[in-house]
């Protein structure tokens, strides 16, 4: 499986980055974010909507589990960081086989669930600002993507 690595140097093309991505997704489409606490998640997460057209202000939905966006597709936000249980049936599957975009912020957490195709993306601190961000597709789908953006 190969990886696809790039380095940012600040929030700002993190975002540029997610926003890039966002023109190529399609409905069904599932990211995974994983990272250290402030190493970039919900920054790119915003891009990603921004892409997507969202109009809202992005947050990480870090108490509520999920939230939705409305753009050109729908973007789907989970963060299941409190999710106690990596077997509860929360409903994830209905987003992932939904017609929006599914990110997920510390997908892990619910590894089970997830789908077997997505893209991983690993973002990493490299000093204050500079962003290692690692992906990781699972899937022909996913393979692709990674080809069309680099």
């Amino acid at each position: 499986m190969k990886e696809y690595e790039l380095t940012t140097s600040n929030n700002e093309e993190t975002s540029q980055f997610a926003e890039k991505l966002a023109e190529h997704l399609q409905p069904r489409d599932v990211i995974a974010l994983e990272g250290d606490l402030g190493a970039g998640k919900t920054t790119f997460t915003k891009g990603l909507a921004k892409g997507l057209g969202v109009k809202k202000t992005v947050s990480s939905p870090t108490f509520t589990i999920i939230k939705e966006y409305k753009g050109k597709l729908p973007l789907y936000h989970m963060d299941v960081y409190r999710v106690l249980d990596a077997y509860e049936d929360l409903g994830f599957d209905e987003y992932f086989e939904g017609e929006g975009v599914t990110v997920v912020e510390w997908a892990h957490l619910i590894k089970e669930q997830l789908p077997e195709e997505l893209l991983t993306i690993y973002l990493y601190h490299q000093g204050q600002d500079q962003r290692k961000m690692v992906l990781v597709p699972k899937g022909q789908r996913y393979e692709q993507l990674c080809k069309e953006i680099f």
